[in-house]
């Protein structure tokens, strides 16, 4: 007999359990709805976005908080190239206004570094509020010399490195090099003749 398996939640004396699971088909208009409504709809002028547009995230690092069975946050992690040097990008962190002091941010932030972690991936960068992410160990220390594809505020551009130097050196634009997004084939039915 094996042990049973933990499960994936966190659990707060406020609110029942949520899980955070990967992202399914189904969690997508969800989350895109959630992402308006935490960042408004013109967030896909942001800056950060340019990185996303048009390629999908990296494989195993787009995770969905469910709590009571519906969609309360999401995180996605995208492969960029740091002036040269392989990394992710971390964004959007989205939750829930209604859940935000639950800890489901924190929560899907341990999981998806964990996971990149996991992975193999060497370094992390998000554009983002330092207080806040310093607590996971963030920092601007090794992104003094990185530019983004449009404007940002100096000190919200952070990192944290899995491997020791990983980002050393690293200077220059911010890329994007993920997967492109794959384009879905409309199939038409055949249609029958008459003979």
């Amino acid at each position: 007999m094996t042990a049973p398996r933990k499960p994936q939640f966190a659990l707060t004396s406020k609110a029942a359990p949520f899980v955070i699971r990967a992202e399914r088909a189904a969690d997508v208009a969800v989350r895109e709805t959630l992402l308006d409504a935490c960042f408004g709809e013109n967030r896909h002028g942001r800056t950060c976005q340019r990185l996303r547009d048009g390629r999908a995230p990296a494989a195993g690092l787009a995770l969905s908080a469910v709590r009571e069975g519906n969609l309360v946050g999401t995180v996605r992690l995208w492969h960029v190239s740091a002036g040269g040097r392989p990394a992710l990008v971390l964004g959007p962190l989205a939750v829930d206004p209604a859940c935000r002091e639950l800890g489901i941010g924190a929560a899907l932030m341990q999981q998806a570094l964990a996971a990149a972690r996991a992975r193999g991936h060497d370094a992390v960068i998000l554009l983002g509020d330092a207080p806040y992410y310093a607590r996971f160990g963030f920092s601007g220390q090794k992104t003094g010399a990185l530019s983004l594809p449009g404007p940002f505020e100096r000190d919200r551009l952070l990192a944290i490195e899995f491997t020791g130097g990983a980002l050393d050196g690293a200077e220059g634009m911010i890329v994007p090099t993920g997967a492109p997004l794959s384009k879905r084939r409309s199939v038409r039915p055949l249609q029958a003749h008459a003979a």
